[in-house]
Parts: C-alpha cells; structure tokens; sequence
C-alpha cells in the first residue's frame, strides 16, 4: 500500500500511518451502508488500517459470527465492541475464535473474547488496539478502565508506538478525563456508545488524537438508530416497547486519524459524515 508525506508535521520528514475509525455500525442498513461506502473511502482516504464498532451490527444489539463477519469481509480490518457485545450468546464461540475482534478489556472474570490485539498493516507495522467500557451513566458492572488501560500498556511494554483506544463510555465528562489520562501514552483515544459524532475532534497536548463520539453509521431517520415512533411510544408511555431498527436511507459517521511513524502521536484527525446515496 502506498504511503503519504505526513503533511500536518512536514518537518519531521517522515510518513505517517492513518487509521480510519468507523462509528457504531446499527443493524443491516449500517451494515450495507458500510459494504457500499468503504471502498469509495479507501482509495479516497487511502487508510492504512480500518477499524469499525460492531457493538450493534446484529439487530441493533449485539453482535454474531454472521454480522461480524459480513462487516470484516466488506473491508473492517478490526471490529471493536462495548457494553452490547454479550447481547447475542450465540457469537460467544465466535469472539473466543476470530482475531480481529476486541471486546472490552476491564469485565470481570474471563468473558469471551479478548480486550487488547495487535494487528499488523499492508506493509508490516503493528497497530495494539484496546477496547474498554465506562462506568459513568452506563448499566455495567465493570473494572476501573483507568487502571485496566495502564496495566494493558504495561503489558504491551512499548511493542508498538501506534496504540489506538476505543472507549465506550456515556458521560463525556469521563470520556474527557480518559483521553487525557492517556495523553501521550496512546496514538488516539476515540469515543463510541451514544451514536452522536460530536464536533471536539483535536490533537491533546501531548499528542494523543482525542473525539469523544465518532458517531454512527446507521439510519439517518431514527432514534440513534431505532425507529423514531417505537422510541417515542417508550418514552411517552414509559412502558416496555419494542425496539427495532429504523430503515434507510442510513449514513456512515467516521473519524481519519494521521499518525508520526516515529513516536506513534497523532499529526491531526478530521471527521467525515458520509451519505448513503
């Protein structure tokens, strides 16, 4: 794969690695929404690594072997999860089995699957990748993700400068704090869960790239990506209410992030919002 001049720092006169981080992809129409615009966004984009959050792939919640794997086969080099990834038992077998996906790091006890992984690019660089869940506003029973980060980076004892976060998490107070926890100890830190992109994407102080929700790729006419009057008959009767997902049209939410090949920090990350036309 070709690389780029690392156009934000052109003096170092290096070249960077860019990482392409997908928003939580929603039910079938994020799924076929992805299949259909990835390829456009690789040569456009030309990422050296695509990752992409599959928490709500299988009907809005949960992830299976099916849906993991069309993602991964329409171009997702790595899948990362959240707080739904046990929502379907039958991908249990699955997550133990398939490299290229990562759960969350700091559950309890031994659950399915594994919450850190290094993936290798085209050309031979290892990306580490974390998953980790919050504990602020968020229905979990998990470890301090603080501490669970620092203990992974210790384990990883600087194998690779490029380390790329997803934390899960519903308060963007915690989501803040997080990233600049690991300011200058991790490549990017990017945010998942609410399926809202919000318009704070930078470059911390230290150097870690920072966006506290990539968004989603999902349906635009929805309730992050639930049918609107399903959503708004729980919400004015307060009974319990089916949900389901919303039909197209759909539209894929992403963060682009430049990495120094030398120290792993990020040179610069933009948002993209892609149609699904």
């Amino acid at each position: 794969m070709c690389r780029r001049p690392l156009g934000i720092l052109p003096w170092l006169g290096v070249e960077d690695l860019r990482i392409l981080f997908i928003g939580d992809v929603v039910g079938r129409p994020g799924r076929e929404t992805l299949a259909r615009l990835l390829p456009k966004l690789r040569q456009r984009e030309r990422p050296d690594l695509v990752l992409a959050n599959g928490e709500n792939v299988a009907g809005g919640k949960g992830i299976t072997r099916e849906t993991g794997e069309e993602l991964l086969e329409s171009g997702v080099d790595l899948l990362t999860l959240g707080n739904h990834a046990w929502a379907k038992r039958e991908g249990y077998d699955w997550l133990d089995l398939e490299p290229r996906v990562v759960r969350p790091l700091n559950y309890p006890g031994r659950p399915p699957g594994k919450g850190v992984t290094v993936v290798a690019t085209a050309d031979g660089r290892e990306v580490a990748v974390l998953n980790l869940c919050g504990r602020v506003f968020l229905d979990v029973y998990v470890d301090c993700p603080f501490r669970a980060a620092a203990r992974a980076l210790d384990e990883l004892g600087g194998r690779t400068p490029f380390i790329v976060v997803d934390f899960h998490a519903e308060a963007t107070s915690e989501k803040a704090a997080f990233g600049h926890y690991l300011d200058g100890r991790v490549s990017a830190v990017v945010g998942t869960h609410t399926h809202v992109q919000t318009a704070d994407e930078g470059v911390l102080p230290r150097g870690t790239a920072f966006i506290t929700d990539v968004g989603m790729t999902g349906p635009v006419n929805s309730v992050i990506g639930v049918d609107r009057d399903q959503a708004l008959q729980r919400f004015l009767t307060q009974l319990p209410t089916r949900l389901e997902v919303a039909p197209p049209p759909a539209r894929l939410e992403a963060v682009v992030i430049d990495l120094d090949d030398r120290s792993g920090l990020a040179g610069g990350v933009r948002r993209l919002r892609e149609a699904d036309v």
